[in-house]
């Protein structure tokens, strides 16, 4: 009990927020987005960044520790300056997962298998303390880069796949999930011979809808078109449309 106790403690220092709310932001004649980017492999990040920085938008973004496009992970240290640069910017952070892995069944009433789809790596089954410091363990990571980060009570899952047990524990550790909306899905993780980035731009041109939740990466590995050549395009064109975007609030949307 007392581990239990530790580890929810952490958890309430690692995840308060300054703000309650996403600062106002001024009116705009089509409604307000919310961008989210998880973290990928990371290989179009820095372009995706200067976007963000040339076109004055803050997103909201969910860490993990995976695999990384030079061969390292991505809140190893490589990625300190680019994670320091980001909450100096006024971004917003949330949990992704320390692991990457995914949540694929309850275990009784208050367990959960985590398995990875990685070779080799396996599967664990995560009770309350342990799925706890699994969502920790990246905000702890983003702490020691950017202790002034702004992180919100808020976590994806991989792939957004959660189960009954997992968000309760999850709750329990005072985080709650926050998926994306109907029509917020960018595609970037789709096959660009399938998917080109062309098609992708008009499609969030033509479907995004005022309070939309959009998904996106730092770059997918398996996308042979790099959704970030196109990034620029999708954001101008929603502002021209009226949009404005802002970080998430911390109840989430």
């Amino acid at each position: 009990m007392a581990s239990r106790r530790a580890v929810l403690g952490a958890m309430a220092s690692g995840f308060a927020s300054p703000a309650l709310a996403a600062p106002a932001l001024p009116q705009c004649r089509a409604g307000t987005l919310y961008l989210t980017i998880d973290t990928g492999w990371g290989r179009e990040a820095e372009m995706i960044a200067a976007v963000l920085r040339r076109r004055e938008v803050k997103a909201t973004l969910f860490l993990a520790d995976e695999p990384d496009f030079r061969g390292g992970t991505t809140l190893g240290p490589a990625w300190a300056g680019f994670w320091r640069e980001r909450a100096a910017e006024g971004h917003a952070f949330g949990s992704h997962t320390a692991r990457h892995w995914y949540f694929t069944g309850d275990v009784g009433a208050d367990k959960v298998r985590y398995a990875s789809r990685r070779r080799g790596e396996g599967s664990e089954v995560l009770d309350g303390p342990a799925l706890c410091a699994e969502l920790a363990r990246p905000i702890a990571l983003l702490r020691q880069v950017a202790p002034e980060a702004q992180v919100l009570p808020l976590w994806r899952a991989p792939g957004g796949r959660t189960t009954p047990n997992a968000l309760r524990l999850a709750a329990a550790c005072g985080l709650r999930h926050q998926g994306w909306s109907a029509n917020g899905f960018l595609g970037d993780e789709l096959d660009s011979a399938a998917h080109p980035n062309q098609a992708l731009l008009a499609q969030a041109l033509r479907r995004t809808r005022d309070g939309e939740v959009l998904l996106m990466h730092w770059g997918v590995r398996s996308r042979r078109e790099p959704f970030g050549l196109v990034f620029e395009d999708v954001v101008s064109g929603l502002q021209a449309r009226g949009f404005c975007f802002a970080t998430l609030p911390a109840s989430g949307t």
